[in-house]
């Protein structure tokens, strides 16, 4: 059974599911939502935790193992299994679908993974580990949705904020949960309950946004000339490559250039961006609205634009790398 994140602490006070798997991109909502787990746990009499970190030379017989001892007190029992990097490989995937077919009573597992690509939740130990219990995945809010997840932190420690405060934070704190979570529990400390005015948060919140590329390339499909402009100053300022931000807004366009060729040639949107290898569905969905806008002609004239910069990155021609990217980007965000 698949859950949204927030249906997961009303089930809890429910008896527990033989099997929680929790999966995401932020490693701050899976800690916590893991944390909720253990304490359900401990609340539902299982007095015993075993836990087993997946890693090199783990071998895969001691989750059996951990399944067939009992508690040392006589107890239930919570196995506690961490698998870092979403890789069980052959005999660990063939050891979780049998774990998933076989967990006796009194035992309940909760395994953590990150983010996972397109190809594992396809995997038929993903799947049998999804039906044999509750799955969450519990990903970082997106940009638009990200001041109305301060305001619910801010709520739990009785505090609000007015809107412009809200968006304040967001934009300082973008792309880093772990400290959007530090800078709400500072705001908690220094002000107490009640509202906090953007002058009270303007005085307190660092500014700990992440800047990455892969914000950058989602802004500009969605044609968003201001965000892209602050991502790439964030870019600027943190030392990121220009090679590796020419390669990234290269890619996209020429990505975007053979979608608009096959379109006008009379193929389906739905083949061509299975050949661009093109999965996640929020990317899809950004590409779909971008392309209308987007002529050919444009396209063309874009990756022209972007031989110029690589030509400037090594040398062989003058101008300034930074500028240059922002000129990039409005020329294709511009309506």
């Amino acid at each position: 059974m698949n859950l949204r994140p927030d249906q997961l602490p009303a089930l809890l006070e429910k008896p527990l599911a033989p099997l929680y798997l929790l999966h995401g991109n932020e490693p701050l909502l899976v800690l916590e939502a893991a944390d909720l787990v253990r304490a359900a746990a401990r609340r539902q009499g299982f007095e015993e935790r075993e836990t087993l970190v997946v890693g090199q030379g783990f071998r895969w017989d001691s989750l059996n193992a951990a399944a067939g001892n009992f508690s040392l007190f006589g107890g239930s029992k919570l196995i506690d299994l961490r698998i870092p990097n979403g890789k069980p490989g052959r005999e660990g995937g063939d050891a979780l679908q049998r774990h998933a077919r076989n967990i006796g009573n009194g035992i309940v597992t909760l395994i953590t993974l990150p983010e996972l690509d397109w190809a594992t939740r396809k995997t038929a130990w993903l799947t049998a580990l999804s039906e044999a219990g509750i799955a969450v995945e519990l990903n970082a809010p997106e940009r638009e949705r990200l001041p109305d997840w301060i305001a619910g932190r801010l709520a739990r420690q009785q505090q609000s904020a007015v809107p412009e405060a809200l968006s304040f934070i967001a934009d300082h704190v973008e792309g880093n949960l772990l400290a959007a979570h530090q800078e709400i529990l500072k705001l908690g400390l220094l002000h107490g309950e009640g509202r906090l005015s953007l002058e009270n948060v303007q005085d307190a919140v660092l500014n700990v946004a992440r800047y990455d590329i892969d914000k950058l390339r989602q802004a500009l499909l969605e044609g968003d000339p201001v965000r892209c402009t602050r991502l790439l100053e964030g870019l600027q300022d943190e030392g990121a490559a220009a090679p590796l931000v020419l390669w990234a807004l290269a890619n996209e366009i020429r990505t975007l250039a053979a979608l608009s060729t096959g379109l006008a040639s009379g193929q389906q949107l739905a083949g061509l961006l299975k050949a661009e290898r093109v999965f996640d569905e929020r990317r899809r969905q950004a590409i779909q609205r971008a392309l209308p806008r987007l002529q050919a002609a444009a396209l063309r004239a874009a990756l022209l634009h972007a031989a110029k910069i690589d030509r400037i990155i090594k040398g062989l021609a003058p101008g300034d790398v930074w500028d240059e990217f922002l000129q990039l980007v409005l020329r294709l965000v511009r309506r």
